[in-house]
């Protein structure tokens, strides 16, 4: 039922956005992980709303407990089932979106498919389903840094017309973190800080992109043709709530070079292989090649707006809609956790792939 995502390292996510809580199943997890909620937590907090005075002021402390699969202090290899109980769950504020959809909301697609939803904030359309994603991803993050080497990370890009010049080569984590929009660029992120609370002020959204970076990818990773690593990172991105496009590497941008320009050429130095530019953004013919893997995502202003705006109701008549609930002003600094989690998921799969076949 689309619940599902991955392989060898695969992750089911339950639970609603008003209802009791929200958590996720991780199967396939090597054992004697050291693993306990302190390592999860971090990005949960991360994810959370009310966090800054740009995004949603929802109260929630998403406090994750592991339910099974961990046995003093250590893995068993066995399922780990995890939760986040919903503490601030207002679905009163909702009740006219039981009878009205609400304009690029997945209302009415889930009326037409199911006969039935969850009209409580959207349900499980909600971008609270997200929550199980990030803390399975805590997981895969832990298996890829402590086993493999590989650090994931994601940070704000562009909102609206405000672009950040940032290396994902250099790019630290505590840059990120140093500011409420989560972007490394300081003079930058405050413009955009700037221009979220212009359109919160407003009752209005925006939206832009993440970048998101893994660094110390080895040579290998991805399974051609179907699987190949851009196509399993792409259709990460795509799943989660208000993404739009999907670039990798030089992207778009890249049909404006010749063949000769566009080319990433190799040289070999103390028996390694390395390329001299990496417009690949370090995945070739499906397969890592060992640069740094870098991408881009483009995520839609959100759809709530605190105005006026006309729509259907479940008679299918015309009628008029104006949202209330408490809503982000613009999704992208949260959504950079979601966009490394995502992105941690799908490495750690194709490691296991690959040491499963290959090593």
């Amino acid at each position: 039922m689309g619940n599902s995502f991955g392989h060898l390292f695969r992750i089911t996510t339950w639970g609603e956005s008003h209802g009791g809580g929200v958590g996720v199943v991780v199967d396939g997890c090597p054992p004697r992980l050291a693993l306990t909620e302190a390592d999860i937590q971090p990005d949960l907090d991360r994810r959370r709303p009310g966090q800054s005075k740009i995004v949603t002021p929802r109260k929630e402390s998403d406090t994750v407990q592991i339910l099974s699969g961990t046995f003093e202090g250590k893995t068993l290899g066995t399922p780990i089932s995890m939760w986040v109980k919903n503490e601030d769950a207002r679905p009163e504020a909702y009740s006219e979106m039981a009878t009205k959809f609400r304009p690029s909301h997945a209302d009415y697609t889930y009326e037409m498919k199911y006969g039935i939803r969850n009209w409580q904030g959207g349900g499980r359309s909600s971008a609270r389903e997200t929550v199980g994603r990030v803390a399975a991803a805590a997981i895969a993050k832990k298996i890829l840094r402590e086993r493999f080497g590989v650090e994931v990370l994601a940070y704000v890009k562009q909102v609206q017309r405000i672009i950040a010049d940032v290396n994902p080569d250099t790019v630290k984590f505590k840059d990120i973190e140093g500011n409420i929009v989560r972007c490394p660029a300081s003079a930058t992120a405050d413009k955009m800080i700037r221009l979220i609370e212009k359109m919160r002020r407003a009752g209005d959204s925006v939206g832009g992109i993440v970048e998101g970076v893994a660094r110390g990818v080895p040579v290998g990773w991805g399974e051609p043709v179907f699987d190949k690593l851009e196509a399993d990172l792409a259709k990460a991105m795509m799943s989660l709530p208000a993404s739009k496009a999907f670039e990798v590497g030089s992207g778009f941008g890249g049909i404006q070079l010749t063949g000769r320009e566009h080319n990433d050429l190799f040289r070999a130095k103390a028996g390694k292989v390395q390329t001299l530019t990496n417009r690949s953004g370090g995945i070739q013919g499906g397969i890592s090649n060992g640069e740094t893997i870098y991408f881009r995502v483009a995520f839609k202003p959100v759809a709530t707006v605190m105005h006026e705006q006309e729509t259907v109701d479940v008679n299918l008549k015309n009628t008029t809609l104006k949202a209330r609930g408490r809503h982000d002003p613009c999704v992208l600094p949260r959504a950079v956790p979601m966009v490394e989690a995502m992105t941690a998921l799908v490495l750690v799969d194709h490691a296991l792939r690959h040491k499963a076949q290959c090593e």
